[in-house]
Protein backbone atom coordinates (compact mmCIF):
# COMPACT_ATOMS: atom_id res chain seq x y z
CA UNK A 1 0.00 0.00 0.00
CA UNK A 2 1.63 3.08 -1.02
CA UNK A 3 1.24 6.34 0.95
CA UNK A 4 -0.56 8.27 -1.45
CA UNK A 5 -3.67 5.66 -0.42
CA UNK A 6 -3.41 6.66 3.12
CA UNK A 7 -6.19 9.42 3.94
CA UNK A 8 -3.84 10.87 7.22
CA UNK A 9 0.01 11.15 7.81
CA UNK A 10 1.89 7.59 8.44
CA UNK A 11 2.56 8.96 11.51
CA UNK A 12 -0.68 9.67 12.83
CA UNK A 13 -1.57 8.06 16.30
CA UNK A 14 -3.13 8.69 19.58
CA UNK A 15 -0.79 9.40 22.18
CA UNK A 16 -0.95 8.89 25.72
CA UNK A 17 -2.02 12.16 26.80
CA UNK A 18 -5.37 11.14 24.48
CA UNK A 19 -4.36 13.46 21.93
CA UNK A 20 -3.71 13.41 17.61
CA UNK A 21 0.10 13.19 17.04
CA UNK A 22 1.95 13.33 14.21
CA UNK A 23 5.75 13.16 13.34
CA UNK A 24 5.81 12.58 17.22
CA UNK A 25 4.42 16.05 17.86
CA UNK A 26 1.30 16.83 19.83
CA UNK A 27 -1.18 19.14 17.84
CA UNK A 28 -2.49 20.47 20.80
CA UNK A 29 1.12 21.50 21.38
CA UNK A 30 1.82 22.67 17.71
CA UNK A 31 -1.31 25.00 17.83
CA UNK A 32 -0.69 26.42 20.93
CA UNK A 33 3.20 27.07 20.51
CA UNK A 34 2.24 28.31 16.70
CA UNK A 35 -1.00 29.50 16.41
CA UNK A 36 -3.60 28.62 13.95
CA UNK A 37 -4.49 28.27 11.58
CA UNK A 38 -1.12 26.45 10.93
CA UNK A 39 0.01 23.99 8.46
CA UNK A 40 1.73 20.93 9.34
CA UNK A 41 4.31 18.66 7.36
CA UNK A 42 5.03 15.12 8.12
CA UNK A 43 8.38 14.30 6.80
CA UNK A 44 8.60 11.00 6.92
CA UNK A 45 5.50 10.44 4.97
CA UNK A 46 7.14 12.84 2.48
CA UNK A 47 10.01 10.88 2.15
CA UNK A 48 8.18 7.52 2.20
CA UNK A 49 5.91 8.32 -0.92
CA UNK A 50 8.91 9.65 -2.21
CA UNK A 51 10.60 6.49 -2.29
CA UNK A 52 7.43 4.25 -2.91
CA UNK A 53 7.82 5.93 -6.33
CA UNK A 54 11.05 5.28 -6.71
CA UNK A 55 10.34 1.25 -5.15
CA UNK A 56 7.46 0.90 -7.98
CA UNK A 57 9.98 2.28 -10.69
CA UNK A 58 13.29 0.48 -9.86
CA UNK A 59 13.52 -2.09 -12.10
CA UNK A 60 12.58 0.25 -15.05
CA UNK A 61 15.59 2.33 -14.59
CA UNK A 62 14.85 5.04 -17.71
CA UNK A 63 12.75 6.88 -15.76
CA UNK A 64 13.20 9.68 -14.00
CA UNK A 65 10.97 11.76 -11.46
CA UNK A 66 10.39 15.16 -11.63
CA UNK A 67 8.17 17.01 -8.40
CA UNK A 68 5.60 18.90 -9.82
CA UNK A 69 6.46 22.31 -7.59
CA UNK A 70 2.69 24.29 -8.01
CA UNK A 71 1.59 21.08 -5.26
CA UNK A 72 3.36 22.92 -2.81
CA UNK A 73 7.00 24.86 -3.10
CA UNK A 74 8.69 25.76 -0.37
CA UNK A 75 12.71 26.16 0.36
CA UNK A 76 12.16 22.99 2.85
CA UNK A 77 10.13 21.30 0.81
CA UNK A 78 12.98 21.62 -2.25
CA UNK A 79 15.48 20.07 -0.03
CA UNK A 80 13.85 17.04 1.00
CA UNK A 81 12.83 16.15 -2.57
CA UNK A 82 16.24 17.07 -3.84
CA UNK A 83 17.38 14.69 -1.40
CA UNK A 84 14.87 12.08 -2.61
CA UNK A 85 16.43 12.33 -6.02
CA UNK A 86 13.79 14.15 -7.69
CA UNK A 87 13.90 17.13 -10.05
CA UNK A 88 11.36 19.29 -10.53
CA UNK A 89 8.39 20.99 -12.79
CA UNK A 90 8.47 24.90 -12.38
CA UNK A 91 5.60 27.01 -13.82
CA UNK A 92 7.01 30.15 -13.23
CA UNK A 93 9.70 32.35 -11.86
CA UNK A 94 9.15 32.26 -8.43
CA UNK A 95 9.02 28.43 -8.73
CA UNK A 96 12.49 28.58 -10.28
CA UNK A 97 13.78 31.03 -7.96
CA UNK A 98 12.92 28.78 -4.72
CA UNK A 99 14.31 26.01 -6.57
CA UNK A 100 17.55 27.61 -7.52
CA UNK A 101 18.29 29.11 -4.23
CA UNK A 102 17.74 25.79 -2.04
CA UNK A 103 20.35 24.20 -4.02
CA UNK A 104 19.41 21.93 -6.50
CA UNK A 105 21.29 21.29 -9.70
CA UNK A 106 19.74 23.50 -12.11
CA UNK A 107 19.96 20.68 -14.89
CA UNK A 108 17.16 18.56 -12.99
CA UNK A 109 14.48 21.75 -13.71
CA UNK A 110 11.73 21.73 -16.48
CA UNK A 111 10.22 24.80 -17.01
CA UNK A 112 6.47 24.56 -18.17
CA UNK A 113 3.53 26.68 -18.73
CA UNK A 114 1.44 28.52 -21.17
CA UNK A 115 2.43 31.47 -20.89
CA UNK A 116 5.75 32.71 -19.92
CA UNK A 117 6.83 36.16 -20.46
CA UNK A 118 10.31 37.37 -21.15
CA UNK A 119 11.07 38.35 -17.78
CA UNK A 120 10.70 34.47 -17.00
CA UNK A 121 12.17 33.07 -19.85
CA UNK A 122 15.66 35.57 -19.51
CA UNK A 123 15.87 34.43 -15.66
CA UNK A 124 15.46 30.39 -16.41
CA UNK A 125 18.24 30.57 -19.29
CA UNK A 126 20.40 32.78 -16.95
CA UNK A 127 19.98 29.98 -14.20
CA UNK A 128 20.73 27.27 -16.64
CA UNK A 129 17.31 25.72 -16.34
CA UNK A 130 17.58 22.16 -18.06
CA UNK A 131 14.30 21.67 -20.27
CA UNK A 132 11.92 24.05 -21.46
CA UNK A 133 8.63 22.59 -22.02
CA UNK A 134 7.19 24.70 -25.19
CA UNK A 135 3.61 24.91 -25.43
CA UNK A 136 2.80 27.02 -28.28
CA UNK A 137 3.92 28.92 -31.51
CA UNK A 138 4.02 32.47 -29.55
CA UNK A 139 6.71 30.85 -26.75
CA UNK A 140 8.90 28.99 -29.40
CA UNK A 141 9.17 31.85 -31.45
CA UNK A 142 10.03 34.31 -28.37
CA UNK A 143 12.47 31.76 -26.92
CA UNK A 144 14.50 31.14 -30.17
CA UNK A 145 14.62 34.99 -30.16
CA UNK A 146 16.22 35.33 -26.41
CA UNK A 147 18.65 32.38 -26.68
CA UNK A 148 19.79 33.59 -29.84
CA UNK A 149 20.58 37.31 -28.04
CA UNK A 150 22.01 35.19 -25.45
CA UNK A 151 23.73 32.48 -28.03
CA UNK A 152 22.75 29.40 -26.64
CA UNK A 153 20.75 26.68 -27.62
CA UNK A 154 17.95 25.24 -25.53
CA UNK A 155 17.17 21.97 -25.31
CA UNK A 156 12.98 21.54 -25.24
CA UNK A 157 10.35 19.29 -24.97
CA UNK A 158 6.74 20.04 -27.28
CA UNK A 159 3.90 20.08 -25.04
CA UNK A 160 1.31 18.06 -26.66
CA UNK A 161 -2.57 17.80 -25.51
CA UNK A 162 -3.12 14.00 -26.40
CA UNK A 163 -7.31 14.41 -26.58
CA UNK A 164 -7.48 12.43 -23.09
CA UNK A 165 -10.40 13.15 -21.04
CA UNK A 166 -10.35 11.59 -17.72
CA UNK A 167 -12.85 11.56 -15.16
CA UNK A 168 -11.77 13.86 -12.82
CA UNK A 169 -12.74 17.73 -12.17
CA UNK A 170 -13.43 19.45 -15.45
CA UNK A 171 -10.89 22.83 -13.81
CA UNK A 172 -8.17 19.79 -13.55
CA UNK A 173 -8.21 18.15 -16.78
CA UNK A 174 -5.90 18.87 -18.64
CA UNK A 175 -4.90 16.64 -21.56
CA UNK A 176 -8.45 17.10 -23.76
CA UNK A 177 -8.41 19.00 -26.95
CA UNK A 178 -10.55 22.21 -25.56
CA UNK A 179 -7.72 23.06 -23.38
CA UNK A 180 -5.74 26.57 -23.05
CA UNK A 181 -2.50 23.93 -22.60
CA UNK A 182 -0.28 22.61 -25.76
CA UNK A 183 -0.01 21.94 -29.26
CA UNK A 184 -3.19 19.75 -30.26
CA UNK A 185 -1.80 16.98 -32.71
CA UNK A 186 -2.95 18.61 -35.32
CA UNK A 187 -0.37 21.54 -34.72
CA UNK A 188 2.92 18.63 -34.44
CA UNK A 189 4.25 19.21 -37.72
CA UNK A 190 4.23 22.90 -38.15
CA UNK A 191 6.06 23.78 -35.38
CA UNK A 192 8.26 20.93 -35.66
CA UNK A 193 9.03 21.71 -38.86
CA UNK A 194 9.50 25.61 -37.73
CA UNK A 195 12.07 24.07 -35.18
CA UNK A 196 13.98 21.84 -37.29
CA UNK A 197 14.21 24.65 -40.14
CA UNK A 198 13.94 28.10 -38.57
CA UNK A 199 14.28 28.25 -34.45
CA UNK A 200 17.99 27.42 -35.31
CA UNK A 201 18.97 27.58 -31.27
CA UNK A 202 16.07 25.38 -30.22
CA UNK A 203 16.73 21.69 -30.00
CA UNK A 204 13.79 19.43 -29.64
CA UNK A 205 14.47 16.16 -27.86
CA UNK A 206 10.93 15.14 -27.33
CA UNK A 207 7.48 14.95 -26.13
CA UNK A 208 5.57 16.24 -23.25
CA UNK A 209 2.03 15.98 -21.70
CA UNK A 210 -0.12 15.98 -18.86
CA UNK A 211 -3.73 14.64 -18.74
CA UNK A 212 -5.20 15.83 -15.18
CA UNK A 213 -5.06 15.96 -11.81
CA UNK A 214 -6.63 13.40 -9.11
CA UNK A 215 -7.06 10.55 -11.27
CA UNK A 216 -8.22 7.58 -10.37
CA UNK A 217 -8.39 5.43 -13.52
CA UNK A 218 -5.25 4.46 -14.45
CA UNK A 219 -6.23 3.45 -18.41
CA UNK A 220 -5.89 7.14 -18.97
CA UNK A 221 -2.27 6.53 -18.60
CA UNK A 222 -2.11 3.68 -20.45
CA UNK A 223 -3.72 5.92 -23.05
CA UNK A 224 -1.57 8.60 -22.84
CA UNK A 225 1.45 6.80 -23.70
CA UNK A 226 0.27 4.82 -26.26
CA UNK A 227 -0.60 8.43 -28.40
CA UNK A 228 2.71 9.84 -26.92
CA UNK A 229 4.91 7.20 -28.61
CA UNK A 230 3.07 7.05 -31.68
CA UNK A 231 3.56 10.86 -32.13
CA UNK A 232 7.32 10.33 -31.38
CA UNK A 233 7.82 7.15 -34.22
CA UNK A 234 5.62 9.49 -36.50
CA UNK A 235 7.76 12.72 -35.96
CA UNK A 236 11.37 10.93 -36.06
CA UNK A 237 10.08 9.05 -39.36
CA UNK A 238 8.65 12.62 -40.90
CA UNK A 239 11.45 14.69 -39.95
CA UNK A 240 14.42 12.08 -39.83
CA UNK A 241 15.36 12.86 -35.69
CA UNK A 242 15.73 10.85 -33.34
CA UNK A 243 13.52 12.10 -30.20
CA UNK A 244 14.63 10.05 -26.93
CA UNK A 245 12.60 12.09 -24.25
CA UNK A 246 9.07 11.66 -23.09
CA UNK A 247 7.52 13.26 -20.20
CA UNK A 248 4.15 11.97 -19.23
CA UNK A 249 3.16 14.32 -16.69
CA UNK A 250 1.30 13.34 -13.10
CA UNK A 251 -1.88 13.17 -11.60
CA UNK A 252 -2.10 10.58 -9.80
CA UNK A 253 -4.88 10.65 -6.89
CA UNK A 254 -5.03 10.69 -3.27
CA UNK A 255 -7.33 9.64 -0.74
CA UNK A 256 -9.50 12.91 1.08
CA UNK A 257 -12.29 10.64 2.05
CA UNK A 258 -12.93 7.38 3.47
CA UNK A 259 -14.65 7.16 0.00
CA UNK A 260 -11.62 7.55 -1.81
CA UNK A 261 -9.21 4.87 -3.29
CA UNK A 262 -6.49 5.58 -5.15
CA UNK A 263 -4.61 3.32 -7.55
CA UNK A 264 -0.82 2.27 -5.75
CA UNK A 265 2.08 4.20 -6.74
CA UNK A 266 3.21 -0.06 -8.38
CA UNK A 267 0.17 -0.41 -10.22
CA UNK A 268 0.67 3.10 -11.88
CA UNK A 269 4.43 2.03 -12.74
CA UNK A 270 3.14 -1.56 -14.38
CA UNK A 271 0.20 0.48 -16.31
CA UNK A 272 3.05 2.58 -17.91
CA UNK A 273 6.02 -0.13 -18.28
CA UNK A 274 3.55 -2.33 -20.02
CA UNK A 275 1.85 0.47 -22.34
CA UNK A 276 5.96 1.38 -23.38
CA UNK A 277 6.76 -2.46 -23.60
CA UNK A 278 4.16 -2.68 -26.79
CA UNK A 279 6.35 -0.85 -28.85
CA UNK A 280 9.64 -1.45 -30.49
CA UNK A 281 10.75 2.20 -30.43
CA UNK A 282 13.29 2.95 -27.72
CA UNK A 283 12.78 5.52 -25.44
CA UNK A 284 15.93 6.36 -23.64
CA UNK A 285 14.43 8.84 -21.04
CA UNK A 286 11.02 8.90 -19.40
CA UNK A 287 9.76 11.39 -16.83
CA UNK A 288 6.84 11.53 -14.39
CA UNK A 289 5.79 14.17 -12.46
CA UNK A 290 3.81 13.84 -9.75
CA UNK A 291 2.57 16.81 -7.46
CA UNK A 292 -0.76 16.13 -5.26
CA UNK A 293 0.37 12.36 -4.90
CA UNK A 294 3.66 13.52 -3.24
CA UNK A 295 2.52 16.02 -0.77
CA UNK A 296 -0.60 16.10 0.06
CA UNK A 297 -1.19 13.34 2.64
CA UNK A 298 2.05 14.94 4.37
CA UNK A 299 -0.03 17.66 5.18
CA UNK A 300 -2.57 18.59 7.87
CA UNK A 301 -4.31 21.87 8.35
CA UNK A 302 -4.94 23.10 12.49
CA UNK A 303 -8.03 25.18 12.94
CA UNK A 304 -9.28 26.80 16.29
CA UNK A 305 -12.95 26.72 16.38
CA UNK A 306 -15.00 29.67 17.30
CA UNK A 307 -18.63 30.77 17.10
CA UNK A 308 -21.71 28.34 16.01
CA UNK A 309 -24.75 28.44 14.83
CA UNK A 310 -28.39 26.73 14.06
CA UNK A 311 -30.24 27.31 11.26
CA UNK A 312 -33.92 25.57 11.11
CA UNK A 313 -34.86 24.46 7.12
CA UNK A 314 -37.99 22.64 6.63
CA UNK A 315 -37.62 21.17 9.94
CA UNK A 316 -34.03 20.33 9.28
CA UNK A 317 -31.64 21.51 12.41
CA UNK A 318 -28.23 22.84 10.85
CA UNK A 319 -25.76 23.57 12.46
CA UNK A 320 -22.12 25.48 11.52
CA UNK A 321 -19.61 25.64 13.28
CA UNK A 322 -16.65 28.49 12.25
CA UNK A 323 -13.11 28.48 12.68
CA UNK A 324 -10.44 30.81 12.10
CA UNK A 325 -9.55 30.09 8.66
CA UNK A 326 -11.14 28.89 5.30
CA UNK A 327 -11.07 29.58 1.97
CA UNK A 328 -7.92 31.93 2.01
CA UNK A 329 -5.54 29.13 3.14
CA UNK A 330 -7.49 26.07 1.31
CA UNK A 331 -9.94 27.55 -1.85
CA UNK A 332 -10.34 24.03 -3.02
CA UNK A 333 -13.58 23.45 -1.49
CA UNK A 334 -15.11 26.60 -2.81
CA UNK A 335 -13.18 26.06 -6.31
CA UNK A 336 -13.56 22.14 -6.98
CA UNK A 337 -16.27 21.00 -4.26
CA UNK A 338 -13.44 19.08 -2.96
CA UNK A 339 -14.29 17.34 0.22
CA UNK A 340 -11.97 16.76 3.10
CA UNK A 341 -12.18 14.84 6.92
CA UNK A 342 -11.54 16.23 9.73
CA UNK A 343 -11.28 15.21 13.69
CA UNK A 344 -11.06 16.98 17.10
CA UNK A 345 -7.51 16.60 18.03
CA UNK A 346 -8.17 16.68 21.78
CA UNK A 347 -9.74 13.00 21.30
CA UNK A 348 -9.94 11.91 24.87
CA UNK A 349 -11.61 15.37 25.92
CA UNK A 350 -14.44 14.48 23.19
CA UNK A 351 -14.87 10.90 23.71
CA UNK A 352 -17.97 11.51 26.14
CA UNK A 353 -19.52 13.85 23.81
CA UNK A 354 -22.90 13.66 21.48
CA UNK A 355 -21.88 13.06 18.29
CA UNK A 356 -23.87 15.60 15.67
CA UNK A 357 -23.52 16.44 12.40
CA UNK A 358 -21.94 19.92 11.06
CA UNK A 359 -20.90 21.92 8.85
CA UNK A 360 -17.44 23.43 9.35
CA UNK A 361 -17.75 26.96 8.21
CA UNK A 362 -14.86 29.34 7.10
CA UNK A 363 -14.19 33.05 8.55
CA UNK A 364 -14.46 34.70 5.45
CA UNK A 365 -17.03 37.01 3.97
CA UNK A 366 -18.42 34.74 1.77
CA UNK A 367 -21.53 32.43 1.96
CA UNK A 368 -19.26 29.49 -0.04
CA UNK A 369 -16.42 29.89 2.35
CA UNK A 370 -17.02 26.66 3.43
CA UNK A 371 -14.40 23.69 4.38
CA UNK A 372 -16.30 21.07 4.93
CA UNK A 373 -20.51 20.60 4.26
CA UNK A 374 -22.02 18.57 7.44
CA UNK A 375 -19.66 16.11 9.12
CA UNK A 376 -20.32 13.81 12.28
CA UNK A 377 -17.65 15.06 14.81
CA UNK A 378 -18.15 14.90 18.87
CA UNK A 379 -20.01 18.22 19.21
CA UNK A 380 -17.71 20.80 18.55
CA UNK A 381 -17.11 23.71 20.96
CA UNK A 382 -15.59 27.66 20.68
CA UNK A 383 -11.72 26.85 21.50
CA UNK A 384 -11.65 23.16 20.09
CA UNK A 385 -8.64 22.81 17.85
CA UNK A 386 -9.69 20.28 14.39
CA UNK A 387 -7.31 18.72 12.39
CA UNK A 388 -8.51 18.55 8.90
CA UNK A 389 -6.06 15.80 6.39
CA UNK A 390 -4.38 15.49 3.42
CA UNK A 391 -4.08 19.26 3.25
CA UNK A 392 -0.49 19.27 1.98
CA UNK A 393 -1.03 19.71 -1.88
CA UNK A 394 -2.91 23.53 -3.44
CA UNK A 395 -3.52 24.81 0.29
CA UNK A 396 -0.56 27.09 1.01
CA UNK A 397 0.50 27.28 -2.59
CA UNK A 398 -2.87 28.69 -3.49
CA UNK A 399 -3.19 30.36 -0.19
CA UNK A 400 -4.45 34.25 -0.59
CA UNK A 401 -4.77 37.37 1.86
CA UNK A 402 -8.43 37.66 1.34
CA UNK A 403 -10.53 39.52 3.74
CA UNK A 404 -6.18 41.39 4.46
CA UNK A 405 -6.08 38.28 6.55
CA UNK A 406 -1.95 37.18 7.63
CA UNK A 407 -1.24 34.07 5.96
CA UNK A 408 -0.51 30.73 8.15
CA UNK A 409 2.71 29.38 9.32
CA UNK A 410 3.61 26.10 8.21
CA UNK A 411 5.99 23.84 10.81
CA UNK A 412 7.86 20.75 9.53
CA UNK A 413 7.61 17.69 12.08
CA UNK A 414 9.58 14.61 12.63
CA UNK A 415 10.92 12.65 15.43
CA UNK A 416 9.17 15.06 17.86
CA UNK A 417 10.54 17.72 16.68
CA UNK A 418 8.78 20.93 14.96
CA UNK A 419 10.22 23.48 12.83
CA UNK A 420 9.14 26.38 11.27
CA UNK A 421 9.21 26.45 7.79
CA UNK A 422 7.07 28.66 6.69
CA UNK A 423 6.85 31.94 9.07
CA UNK A 424 3.09 32.95 9.81
CA UNK A 425 2.86 36.58 8.20
CA UNK A 426 2.06 39.58 10.32
CA UNK A 427 -0.37 42.80 10.33
CA UNK A 428 3.17 44.45 8.91
CA UNK A 429 3.76 41.91 6.57
CA UNK A 430 0.35 42.89 4.81
CA UNK A 431 1.27 46.66 4.04
CA UNK A 432 4.86 46.15 3.55
CA UNK A 433 4.34 46.74 -0.63
CA UNK A 434 1.30 49.34 -0.17
CA UNK A 435 2.53 52.75 -0.85
CA UNK A 436 0.73 55.76 -0.30
CA UNK A 437 1.09 58.74 -2.87
CA UNK A 438 2.38 62.22 -1.18
CA UNK A 439 -0.91 64.14 -2.70
CA UNK A 440 -2.96 61.46 -0.07
CA UNK A 441 -0.75 62.06 2.99
CA UNK A 442 -1.77 64.09 5.66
Amino acid sequence: MSVNQFLKPITTEVNEKGHISIGGCDLADLAKKYGTPLYVLDEETLRGICRDYKNAFKDYPNIKMMYASKALCTSAVVRILDEEGFGFDTVSSGEIYTVYKSGVDMSKVLFNGNNKTRKEIELALDLKVGRFSVDNFYEAELLNQIAEEKDLNVDILLRLTPGIECHTHEYIQTGQIDSKFGFDLTQVDEITDLIVNKYKNLKLKGVHAHIGSQIFELKSFADEVEILIKEIERINKKFNLKLDEMNIGGGLGVKYTEEDCPPDVKDLADVITEAMHKHSVEIPVIYLEPGRSIISTAGVTLYTVGSSKTVNIDSKIKRYVSVDGGMADNPRPSMYQAEYLAEGVNVSALSNRVKEKVTIAGRYCESGDIIINEIELPKPQAGDVLCVYNTGAYNYSMASNYNRVEKPAMVLVKSAQSDIIVNRESLEDLILHDNIPDRLRK
